[in-house]
């Protein structure tokens, strides 16, 4: 017998497009306006102030809005691509059950959004901005999708920000460390809501220098896309300038490099003093665990500017013992945010393991798209993003946050760990301790630093 496919699994059809432009065609005279089906086509459909743009009104004249996630689940990212889809996961089921914990996010949510059930058009991106993109499209096209998602490749991020602009879709970044995302490839269509790295470079530039001291020689390894180029930028010039570092050596790799061995050489006879690794993923894992069989580690030590608290466990070895690095968030947090402590239960119960922060970035995220939604009281675009420009102060699972309208990235806290021996750990899944939940605002540079230009609403 053949199993029936999820509904995060929708294979896309031509049925869906076609049940889209019927509906958008059929006039009113199909409609009564005395039912609530009615009224629904005349709000989203007729409104004269809105003409068709992107995908609405056809995408939300039905009962069911599609979201399209395109997300790396093979390759160098596929780990932190599986956390991210199911914080996605987690947050559609809430939104169409009307759960407690989204409602403190999203308190106009009841049952879907705006009544209407959300599902997804989920796609293995491969951290390849052309494979996301390409599905992106087809879920545009095929499904009418009314919300684009993923990334965990700033490149991807990059890519898919300029084909939200082009089709006037929004678009949330999954997890997106680069300062470019809502910096100089900023789009009115995009935005962010997790940290990235000038806001990473703020928060433990001060933990680095207090610890390790002033004048020091760095050695960078650095991934060679826009992620990598400005995580190093914004620590080089935070450690440079406050504190008379010195780069010695800048060692860049490309994504999914298998062998470190050339560039952890020539860090090995570089006589630096810290070595800071910007790569990520399954790349941070190797470039670790291979810096360590240099011998590399016992010379210098080791800081993770931008992070996912899970490659503790995944370089294993009690290596990151010790280590600062910044985070977006870590479950042990939950003692002190209650809205952390349900969303830990939450996942845990339905995956049965922690989450990392991708997860907690995905759910986040689309809580907050929810709300702007709801808000707005229609799908139309440009309604849903004046919502988000409005800046209001709004709820996160780690406290209160908002968006800045002038480049659309969310206002949010950096999380500073350090890396637990095992001994001090309390159970299998404590591998680090927070040391600092920084406010995000004074980390961040202004609106126009890094050269946004958001773009026109249509």
């Amino acid at each position: 017998m053949t199993k029936s496919k999820s509904p995060f699994e929708r294979p896309l059809s031509r049925r869906s497009i076609l049940k889209g432009t019927v509906a958008a065609g059929a006039g009113f005279g199909a409609l009564s306006l005395g039912d609530g089906k009615g009224l629904e086509f005349f709000r989203d459909a007729m409104a004269a102030e809105h003409p068709p743009i992107g995908t609405w009104p056809a995408g939300s004249t039905g009962k069911e809005v599609y979201v399209s996630i395109a997300v790396p689940r093979t390759g160098a990212y596929a780990v932190q691509g599986e956390d991210e889809l199911k914080g996605w996961q987690l947050a559609i089921e809430h939104i169409n059950s009307g759960h407690e914990l989204l409602r403190k996010i999203s308190p106009n949510t009841k049952k879907g959004i705006l009544g209407k059930e959300v599902k997804a058009v989920v796609t293995d991106s491969g951290a390849k901005p052309n494979t996301a993109v390409q599905a992106h499209q087809r879920a545009i096209s095929e499904s009418k999708a009314v919300l684009l998602t993923g990334s965990t490749s700033s490149a991807v991020a990059v890519a898919t920000n300029k084909l939200a602009q082009r089709e006037h879709i929004l678009y949330l970044a999954g997890i997106s460390g680069s300062n470019d995302t809502t910096g100089k490839d900023c789009v009115r269509y995009g935005f962010r809501q997790n940290f990235y790295g000038e806001t990473a470079a703020n928060a433990i530039g001060p933990v680095l220098v207090k610890q390790f001291g002033k004048n020091k020689k760095m050695a960078f390894m650095t991934p060679d896309y826009t992620y990598g180029h400005t995580v190093t930028k914004s620590v080089n010039d935070y450690l440079t300038k406050n504190a008379g570092w010195t780069q010695v050596t800048n060692q860049v790799s490309p994504l999914g490099a298998p062998d470190f061995s050339s560039y952890l050489l020539n860090i090995a006879n570089s006589g630096a003093d810290v070595l800071i690794n910007v790569n990520w993923g399954r790349d941070a894992v190797l470039s670790i665990q291979q810096a360590n069989k240099f011998g590399i580690l016992g010379k210098m030590k080791l800081a993770v500017p931008y992070q996912i608290p899970f490659l503790a466990p995944e370089v294993g070895g009690g290596l990151l013992a010790g280590v600062y690095a910044a985070t977006d968030y870590w479950w042990t947090l939950e003692d002190k945010y209650p809205l952390a402590k349900a969303f830990n239960a939450e996942f845990v119960k339905k995956y049965g393991s922690r989450p990392e922060w991708g997860a907690e970035n995905a759910y986040v995220s689309f809580a907050h798209w929810a709300r702007m939604v709801e808000a707005a009281g229609t799908f139309y675009p440009p309604a849903v993003i004046k919502q988000y420009e409005k800046g209001e102060t709004i709820p996160s699972l780690i406290g209160d946050v908002h968006y800045r309208p002038e480049d659309h990235q969310c206002v949010r806290p950096v999380v500073i760990v350090r890396g637990k021996a095992q001994k001090d750990m309390k159970n299998k899944e404590d591998f680090w301790e927070v040391i600092d939940v920084v406010p995000g605002a004074p980390l961040m540079q202004k609106p126009d630093a890094f050269g946004c230009k958001l773009g026109d609403y249509a």
